[in-house]
């Protein structure tokens, strides 16, 4: 469309939020991709497309209906009717949600306490939603921070406020000290968002005592806990994991918000809520949060595709509701790729003398993210060249954080695709680099990372 065309309505005119970078991040993003088809791609943070099965699908379909008729004791119209007509807005897998929260995180809940959403970015939406009760309230993030978070925060008209990350995952004296900032401005901090479990996009995690100093602090300052944890059954190692805020959680601080796009099929798009915070209405009668949050999603997917919920319930009982086990291919690929991507990056940006050196990244304990320290401004114009001129692509940090100020930092991701072709985007990263770094003397106080 030309500036000649006749315009029908103006953006000053829509809500102001469709003009904010948060949600114009992953459209910029994908046309990036779009555009430079060739291009090695280290940006998409995609699960791992080799082991997509489609029969496995119509599997896990019949699996779900099997589980309907023969546990469930369902009449063969009446499980007909629960797959094909619209469904349950809390959804029709719950149980199995609940079972495998209890096996795989050791988490009891309430099956009535979970809301099956559509992917895990309305389940954001419904409780950034929910909280959002009037204009003083304010959001809590750790930073750099999700951006479909922020995004779907803005389109609620809730403000985020940064907290500091660091290498433990989340500076806790910063965030007593935004909640007081906060308060003293007469603002009422509602939440802080956070992602314990090799975050995106720094790759960090937050270790177990860390995770109970948060639980503690959170309750020193009457304050709720958005956990998210897309990337938690992707460690390297074979130990135990740490176990998830909401497994800590004895006083209901935690809604805890979980996908099945990396652990079974993103193309199915169901995530989840859970949400068990108790809740007084005007008459006095006590339900979960989720209630609340289901009234909500009936307004907005009315329900979860209950074909797509089938799909899942059938992969979960499949396994006995672990998902450990069914993603030990995922897991080996995600670690290899991991691995060989830091050795790749020492390997072509040597230590040089004892002082810092130009080009750092982090080595994450699991996940799928690496982010790589630049002593040179990281921006989209940058990634649109390294595109174009170089064929690889990454993502600029600078998405990550809600403000303008420069970051000389980039995301890259292991998880879409192979060794060889993290060896040839790391060849062509490294041209990039070298190139920007003869072409500029380096400032090792460059911005943020």
């Amino acid at each position: 469309m030309t500036v000649t065309d006749p315009v029908d309505l103006r953006l000053v005119d829509l809500h102001p939020a469709l003009g904010d970078p948060a949600l114009t991040s992953m459209n910029f993003l994908n046309e990036v991709s779009e555009r430079y088809p060739a291009a090695v791609s280290l940006a998409a943070g995609r699960p791992y497309e080799e082991f997509f099965d489609v029969a496995s699908v119509h599997r896990h379909l019949d699996a779900f209906h099997r589980h309907l008729v023969d546990e469930l004791a369902y009449s063969p119209e009446q499980a007909r009717r629960l797959l094909l007509q619209y469904g349950r807005t809390k959804g029709v897998v719950h149980h199995l949600i609940a079972r495998h929260l209890a096996v795989d995180e050791g988490i009891t809940v309430d099956p009535e306490a979970v809301v099956v959403t559509v992917g895990c970015q309305e389940a954001m939406f419904l409780v950034l939603r929910a909280l959002r009760a009037g204009p003083t309230d304010v959001l809590l993030a750790v930073a750099p921070t999700y951006v479909g978070l922020t995004g779907a925060a803005r389109l609620v008209d809730l403000p985020v406020w940064p907290v500091a990350g660091g290498p433990s995952g989340v500076d806790l004296a910063d965030l007593r000290a935004q909640v007081g900032r906060a308060r003293a401005a007469g603002l009422r901090p509602r939440a802080c968002y956070v992602m314990p479990d090799f975050a995106n996009p720094s790759g960090v995690s937050i270790d177990t005592t860390e995770r109970r100093r948060l639980l503690a602090l959170a309750a020193e300052e009457d304050l709720l806990l958005l956990e998210d944890n897309p990337y938690g059954l992707f460690h390297l190692d074979d130990g135990a994991r740490p176990p998830t805020l909401k497994a800590l959680d004895t006083e209901r601080r935690v809604i805890y918000l979980g996908s099945f796009a990396k652990t079974v099929l993103p193309g199915a798009r169901v995530g989840y809520v859970v949400a068990d915070q108790r809740v007084a209405d005007a008459d006095g009668r006590i339900g979960p949060l989720a209630d609340q949050l289901a009234m909500i999603k009936s307004m907005v997917t009315v329900n979860t595709s209950p074909i797509a919920q089938a799909v899942i319930g059938g992969r979960l009982l499949e396994h006995g509701c672990s998902l450990v086990p069914a993603n030990t291919r995922e897991r080996a690929a995600y670690s290899r790729n991991l691995r060989h991507l830091v050795a790749g990056l020492a390997r072509r940006f040597p230590d040089r003398g004892d002082g810092p050196a130009p080009v750092r990244w982090t080595v994450p304990a699991g996940g799928f993210f690496v982010v790589v320290t630049v002593p040179f401004p990281v921006d989209d114009a940058l990634l649109d060249r390294s595109a174009r001129d170089y064929g690889v692509l990454w993502t600029p940090m600078a998405h990550f954080y809600d403000d303008t100020a420069q970051v000389c930092a980039l995301r890259l991701s292991v998880s879409a695709v192979t060794p060889e072709q993290i060896d040839v985007g790391l060849d062509r990263l490294s041209a990039l680099i070298i190139d920007e770094l003869a072409r500029q003397p380096p400032d090792l106080t460059c911005g943020r990372s």
